[in-house]
């Protein structure tokens, strides 16, 4: 059976969208295939998140990811925006959900923890949404992940946090 594939947008594709990228592999990758990508790039991943990568889960983000766009990607099963926070991205789709997670660039480390927290946690939710049920995909699990955040249902825990 195909993976679904799962795409984390942010403008820059620097440093929320990369951390979901490599924990989405780290944590979910024999369920999901994973990508990052932006509206515009960076010369390089943030450094703070490729240090607490490799600190946190020893995860070497600057192995096989680079800052690219989204026409750059497979077009995604299942799109998620990390927040709006530095600008909301236009990628010629809706999103099936809008993470709001704060940008941490130039933050301490306290934050930085934190947002790659809620998206672990987020991950995870992620992953039990679409295989609890016999360890496969539904055809109409997607559209029902979409109405699910979208009606803010509290399935999975995949409302806004803040």
């Amino acid at each position: 059976m195909d993976k679904k594939k799962v795409a984390f947008i942010c403008v820059h594709n620097s440093c929320r969208s990369q951390i979901a990228e490599a924990l989405g592999k780290h944590l979910a990758g024999d369920k999901f295939d994973f990508y990052s990508a932006g509206t515009e790039t960076k010369s390089q991943i943030n450094q703070d998140a490729v240090r607490l990568m490799k600190q946190l889960y020893g995860i070497d983000m600057e192995q096989s990811q680079y800052s690219k766009t989204i026409d750059k990607i497979p077009t995604p099963d299942i799109a998620i925006s990390m927040g709006c926070d530095v600008g909301c991205p236009y990628i010629g789709r809706a999103f099936d959900d809008n993470w709001g997670l704060p940008d941490p660039t130039g933050q301490g480390d306290e934050i930085f923890k934190y947002v790659i927290m809620q998206i672990e946690k987020r991950l995870n939710e992620l992953k039990n949404y679409f295989c609890t049920s016999n360890d496969g995909f539904n055809q109409n699990q997607t559209k029902g992940y979409t109405n699910s955040i979208a009606g803010q249902s509290a399935l999975c825990g995949l409302a806004h946090f803040l």
